[in-house]
């Protein structure tokens, strides 16, 4: 099999895992080497189904010993195979940084053989790229749940980032489906990176030439739809993970079903605004403050496909609101629906100089149809004599528009 027919093969297999941007790290060009790594990120495409890659996102390998059920590369699939060695990998992702069409590499694989020799051809390559060909450019690799505390630290020494997949939230979830996993395994990978991380910051602190370890941090992935598992139980999940691991992310990918799949797993996928759903709330506790168990109730543990998580919260928290736009501090705020961080940033600017009125709210083009029954400004607020009314949410129900890709107001009014 040539190259060309491998890098199809093992190109469209990666496309399943979403876990792939990076941010956080900044990696100085080797004297002599060949790219560099800047807080920006890497270079990214979009697959036919919308999903977001990076533009050399590729597996090792598709070739797998597991029989994960809800996975298209399980052994017991009958999908084409193919393998790239070492040598092959590096050079194809030289060729193609050379070519200016990549700003980075992302590498996954199947598991071959056992989780230690799959992770030792990993680090085979980014240490080749590193130390053989002083490539300086972002480097992003799956840490293999399994694989010795040894081999992870060496993944690390390479890697900007690390990314161990727990995808399934619940291990009732993996027993079902993916026997050979547990959440024991895969979160000892996760410890294993993160202690990594506090020994490199402690080391760097004595001495600036001690090793850099995963400067972007470790993320991961969760499939959702596969199961029935509840949006509380994946929050319940996430939040923890965040918690105990300091995970840059977390990443939702919504279930695909695909031919000749196990009886077990559902025949349609999950509508997207579920995934949609999960990554607001996902943000709402990473930026805005919010506990996980706060988002959900064990009478409504699934997200409304109507309303976004924060609005949610709020026709639940009533008796939070109203909240003075001229003297709450910015916790508060940031729970108000509608208004984003920096919305209210810049509202915490303007009361320093006079106090706000609605049009000043209006100027800063924020969706005041969900915003007003929530506020008290300097002037009347009309919209203040709703907040108690049972058909509440029927009068905020957002109106589904069109976005324009030029229209400024149409993007600032996608803030929480």
């Amino acid at each position: 099999m040539d190259l060309q027919q491998k890098l199809r093969i093992l190109s469209d297999a990666a496309k399943y895992d979403v876990s792939c941007a990076s941010s956080g790290s900044k990696r100085e060009a080797p004297a002599g080497g060949l790219g560099a790594t800047t807080s920006c990120g890497v270079c990214h495409s979009y697959t036919p189904d919308g999903r977001c890659i990076s533009l050399l996102k590729i597996l090792l390998t598709n070739i797998c010993v597991y029989d994960c059920a809800y996975c298209v590369n399980r052994v017991s699939s009958d999908v084409e195979r193919a393998r790239f060695t070492v040598e092959e990998a590096v050079n194809l992702t030289l060729d193609f940084y050379r070519r200016n069409y990549i700003d980075g590499l992302f590498l996954s694989s199947g598991i071959i053989r056992s989780p230690d020799y799959t992770m030792e051809q990993l680090v085979a390559v980014a240490r080749s790229l590193r130390e053989t060909h002083k490539f300086g450019a972002y480097i992003h690799l799956k840490a293999i749940a399994g694989s010795s505390a040894e081999l992870l630290r060496q993944a690390g020494l390479w890697a900007d980032r690390l990314s161990a997949n727990i995808e399934l939230p619940m291990q009732a979830d993996l027993t079902l489906l993916a026997p050979e996993k547990t959440l024991l395994q895969i979160e000892g990978a996760m410890s294993s990176i993160h202690l990594g991380r506090i020994e490199s910051k402690a080391e760097r602190k004595l001495s600036r030439r001690a090793p850099r370890y995963a400067p972007a941090g470790q993320s991961t992935q969760l499939v959702i739809g596969a199961t029935p598992t509840t949006d509380r139980q994946i929050i319940d999940t996430t939040s923890r993970l965040y918690e105990s691991y300091e995970l840059k992310r977390v990443y939702y990918s919504a279930f695909s079903p695909f031919p000749r799949a196990d009886q077990r797993l559902p025949l349609q996928a999950p509508p997207l605004v579920r995934e949609h759903r999960l990554y607001q709330a996902d943000w709402l506790m990473r930026f805005y403050g919010f506990l996980g168990e706060e988002l959900t109730t064990e009478a409504e543990p699934n997200f409304d496909s109507e309303f976004d998580p924060k609005m949610q919260w709020a026709l639940r928290n009533r008796h939070y609101f109203p909240i003075d736009v001229n003297c709450a501090p910015r916790e508060s705020l940031l729970r108000v629906p509608g208004l984003g961080c920096r919305t209210v940033d810049r509202l915490l600017g303007v009361r320093r100089y006079h106090r706000i009125t609605l049009a000043d709210i209006e100027r800063l083009r924020v969706p005041m149809k969900r915003m007003r029954p929530w506020i008290i400004t300097a002037d009347a607020n009309e919209a203040l004599r709703t907040l108690d009314r049972l058909d509440l949410a029927p009068l905020i129900k957002p109106t589904a528009v069109q976005l324009s890709l030029f229209d400024p107001a149409s993007a600032l009014s996608g803030e929480l």
